[in-house]
């Protein structure tokens, strides 16, 4: 209990009756997913772990929950304090599972509950307090303690002496009650477990700087008269409290987009019945078919149609474009997307965990649980260094105690301090969780926090081409006409037929006739998979399509020069016979060439996989200035290819979008699949770039490089500074408040060295000045 003292959070007895609604099946929709593992259920729960302040936490829970019966697995991210638990609902309940964690201090909440907007005010309204009383203590406390270090020993009368001191013990206590809380209850639940955290040195600095300082005061003529520490302590306390602010609100910010976006939706919705009225249900009640009033201002809850004659839809958080659309009668809207204008009436069609929205959260729930490599490597160096730090201190304290017993306190206390891996836990994750979310909120969504590593170390971008380099729609590349014809009167003649129809090669040629008003109506008949059909005003038949529905011979067209061979092609026919021939291509993404030209300049190779003839794949790769290209490949032949290739010692980062990516996707060294690709090629995909846009592939790689240099820096700072302090502390020259301050500057300049990162993936300034700008290593 003495944890949820210290802590602020509630006792364990509690914790049974507030998480009962975890078993509820509803509830568990939006944050259990169930599968089928050799012949069983196994469900895979995202939890958020309240009370959780460093790495040491995390293995804290997951040693709770390890060996319990009915746990498979359960992983906790420090830094995002995400539990991703898989579990055998058929042995156990996660109401059960969330007691056993509550036995240990810490409290499991659904995503929703844990991020709403109340609970992360009250968070920040705790840490702000306990800041403020830290400061407001610590700087009376300084202006208590400052007459002794500007005077001569007895220039100050003795009873006015003890009085500064004890006006500094009273206002000391306030900091050792309060703002030192979350300290001391981190420490109990370590020590609880048989386990040594970051709290743990941090902690016992606090209680025997005040312990030592208090004797002092009741005493002044005992053996630590002298040893007044109450400006170590309380400066100390303010500063570290800084630094654990300063990193709440940089997971404000680096999942403040995953965060907005997993909250997006509303609780409560207006559904209309079968008679017209509206009646408030729960988001969780809605179902495919239902009829929803979306106000203004409000995110539609679910992907449907709209009834409305139009609305106008902010898409930003969804597919990074900032510019709201407009969405008229019949066309889709997808849940998570804001309603801009009036209130709008939409038939849903798909909700829950069946929306893109969901699809999209899942992919980032999967992010914020993922621990980077370089995360473990350091989470496995911090708890060893603990031991270390403790034993460094204790052997400190005994060899000082040999010569000068009144500093070795002081010593031991400084070097507790001064070692505490605060900057050495938060050196990766802070980076790669500041680029994660700049990336979000510029629409590009991270799967996996490794992606970084693997992508600032990849030499090959390979793109496959349709739907990726190319545009997800066919364009008339060329027009052949029979003499005494243009360009123009040969669209103009096949507009009214083209019109009529919806297929891609008609909407290809409306694209490139353009707007004509003037343009006849008439009457079309269409047979599909050949072509239209239409008498004209004059009497004559036209016919658009293929060569056999224009009764045409493909052979013959190709001799005479009116058809190019291996390309698709429409033809147009009057009563005269052939009149045009439509030369067909999917038009290459405006930005391609410009992506491909950057990626170059960053010294990467650029290839293009396909699964189209090699005619198609080099139409669109010698325009581009794409050299190297393997065409006609199926996905098993994709999958060689690219394992040749890394055999051949390259890293390959593989961008894609269709079905029949997945495998390549999932086999390469890191991959990109863009959003409007199918839903299974992201799940197989690191990074999903909703925009589409292959420009910011490249800004992704850009913010890789720069992410994966911050990150060296940030190690190569927490171990120079701990290299440098650590000496200087037990030898006697570094104080404890000097240590307080080390200890959380060094804190303080990883975490600002992350959040410029932050700032450059949204768009504030380029990664590479970002990192260029950044602090050099100590």
């Amino acid at each position: 209990m003495l944890a949820g003292v210290w802590g602020g959070h509630r006792g364990p007895l509690e914790v049974h009756d507030d998480f009962r609604v975890l078993d509820d099946p509803l509830e568990q929709r939006d944050f259990t997913e169930v599968r089928e593992e050799g012949g069983r259920s196994v469900c895979e729960s995202t939890l958020v772990v309240q009370g959780m302040y460093c790495a040491a936490c995390a293995d804290t829970v997951e040693a709770a929950l390890a060996g319990r019966g009915g746990v498979l697995e359960a992983q906790v991210h420090a830094a995002t304090r995400r539990l991703t638990l898989r579990w055998d609902p058929a042995r156990t309940r996660l109401s059960e599972l969330a007691e056993a964690v509550g036995r240990v201090g810490y409290r499991l909440l659904p995503m929703q509950q844990a991020l709403a907007v109340s609970e992360r005010t009250r968070e920040t309204r705790r840490a702000l307090w306990r800041l403020f009383v830290a400061g407001f203590c610590m700087m009376q406390v300084m202006m208590y303690t400052w007459p002794e270090y500007v005077t001569e020993p007895g220039q100050i009368p003795p009873d006015l002496l003890q009085l500064l001191r004890w006006a500094s013990w009273v206002l000391s206590l306030p900091v050792l009650l309060f703002a030192s809380g979350p300290f001391f209850g981190s420490a109990w639940r370590d020590l609880r477990q048989g386990r040594i955290g970051m709290d743990v040195p941090v902690s016992l600095g606090i209680l025997i700087t005040f312990v030592v300082s208090t004797l002092a005061t009741f005493d002044p003529s005992g053996p630590w008269g002298h040893d007044i520490w109450y400006d170590s302590l309380t400066m100390f306390v303010f500063f570290l409290l800084g630094g654990r602010y300063l990193e709440h609100k940089l997971r404000d910010r680096t999942a403040g987009a995953l965060d907005a976006l997993m909250n997006r939706l509303p609780e409560v919705v207006q559904r209309e019945r079968a008679d017209g009225t509206l009646e408030a249900v729960s988001l969780k009640r809605l179902q495919a078919g239902d009829v929803v009033h979306v106000q203004a201002g409000q995110a539609f809850p679910g992907d449907g149609e709209v009834l409305s004659e139009a609305a106008t839809v902010d898409e930003a958080l969804l597919t990074g474009e900032s510019h709201p659309v407009t969405r008229r009668r019949g066309e889709a809207v997808v849940a998570g997307s804001h309603n801009l204008g009036g209130t709008v009436r939409v038939r849903l069609q798909r909700v829950g965990r069946e929306t893109r929205f969901a699809q999209i959260v899942a992919l980032m729930e999967q992010a914020s649980t993922d621990k980077p490599r370089l995360a473990r490597l350091a989470d496995r160096i911090a708890a060893p260094f603990l031991v270390a730090v403790l034993l460094a201190a204790g052997l400190a304290g005994l060899y000082w105690w040999q010569f000068d017993p009144s500093r070795a306190l002081a010593v031991a206390v400084a070097v507790l301090i001064v070692t505490c891996p605060c900057a050495l836990s938060l050196a990766t994750p802070a980076a790669m969780l500041a680029a994660a979310g700049g990336l979000a909120r510029r629409g590009i969504l991270t799967r996996r926090l490794q992606a970084f590593e693997s992508l600032a170390a990849v030499d090959t971008v390979v793109f496959d081409k349709t739907g990726t380099l190319t545009q997800d729609r066919v364009v008339v590349r060329d027009v052949v006409t029979r003499p005494g014809v243009t360009r123009a009167q040969a669209l103009a003649a096949a507009l009214p037929l083209a019109r009529a129809s919806l297929h891609p090669v008609s909407r290809a040629l409306v694209a490139a006739a353009g707007e004509q008003s003037d343009a006849p109506a008439w009457e079309v008949r269409e047979t599909p998979g050949r072509g239209l059909t239409a008498q004209g005003p004059d009497g004559q038949t036209w016919r658009l399509g293929s060569a056999a529905h224009c009764g045409l011979d493909e052979a013959a067209l190709i001799a005479a020069g009116r058809a190019p061979a291996d390309v698709p092609c429409a033809h147009l026919c009057d009563g005269q016979g052939w009149l045009a021939t439509f030369v067909l291509d999917e038009g290459v993404r405006p930005e391609a060439r410009e992506a491909i030209e950057r990626l170059r300049a960053l010294g990467l190779q650029v290839r293009l996989l396909s699964g189209d003839r090699l005619g198609a794949a080099q139409r669109v790769a010698r325009p581009l200035g794409i050299e190297h290209v393997v065409a006609g490949a199926s996905p098993e032949d994709k999958l060689a290819t690219l394992h040749r290739w890394q055999a051949e010692g390259r890293r390959v980062a593989m961008v894609g979008d269709g079905l029949n990516d997945g495998p390549v996707l999932a086999a390469a060294d890191v991959s990109f699949a863009l959003g409007h690709g199918a839903p299974l090629t992201q799940t197989r995909a690191d990074l999903v770039v909703q925009s589409g846009r292959l420009t910011d592939i490249v800004r992704t790689v850009e913010m890789a490089r720069a992410t994966l240099r911050v990150v060296r820096q940030n190690l190569a700072w927490a171990a120079g500074y701990n290299a440098l302090a650590v000496p200087l502390a037990v030898a006697g020259y570094m104080p404890p408040w000097a240590a307080g301050l080390g200890m959380a500057a060094s804190s303080l300049l990883v975490i600002g060295n992350a959040m410029r990162l932050g700032r450059a993936a949204s768009g504030a300034t380029t990664p590479a000045s970002a990192a260029a700008s950044a602090p050099a290593p100590a």
